[in-house]
């Protein structure tokens, strides 16, 4: 004699109703995917707009001065750490809102990708504005002798200062979260 499952007792209509909206709320998630593909036009445009940039480097470059040089090569840094910065966005974000990614059979990517969480997306993401931020510092340091301008170089570091300290908060928050949770 084979068992059959108790049948499941019928769902009253508010159950139904509360259960679509939850599918329809979860299933929003996928509105999220194409601001991710549209960021990774982005990197197209970012990756066009370096190549650009590499070109006019070594076309000027043996003609530069060493600061001129600096300057340009912290515009490619620059470049690149935003392009980062729109990576780490995609492939967490994601990860962590829309869905998984599948790495297996793919030994070449990062092992990060599928390791980032909220938190530590948030801290990346803060990391790369600093470096970001402290380049423009450095290249107004740099272009001092070129043009002073006071009142822009306070306003460079102030800013500068800024995203530091809410690194270094968020940093501390992130820390007093997890001694809590221990």
């Amino acid at each position: 004699m084979s068992e059959q499952a108790a049948p499941s007792p019928p769902r009253t209509t508010p159950e139904r109703v509360r259960r679509g909206f939850e599918y329809v709320l979860f299933n929003s998630r996928w509105l999220m995917a194409p601001f991710y593909v549209g960021l990774v036009v982005a990197l197209a445009v970012l990756f066009l707009k370096f190549l650009r940039m590499l070109w006019e480097f070594i076309l000027h470059a043996p003609g530069y001065k060493s600061t001129e040089t600096i300057l340009d090569a912290l515009s490619l840094i620059d470049v690149t750490l935003v392009a980062n910065l729109i990576l780490i966005v995609v492939f967490s974000g994601y990860e962590n809102f829309v869905s998984r990614i599948d790495t297996t059979g793919n030994p070449n990517w990062p092992i990060w990708i599928t390791r980032i969480d909220f938190s530590g997306l948030k801290r990346k993401l803060l990391a790369s504005i600093v470096a970001i931020s402290a380049i423009h510092v450095l290249e107004a340091f740099l272009n001092i002798d070129a043009s002073f301008d006071a009142t822009k170089m306070t306003w460079l570091v102030a800013v500068h200062l800024v995203f530091v300290i809410s690194a270094l908060l968020l940093a501390l928050s992130d820390r007093w979260m997890a001694d809590e949770g221990e």
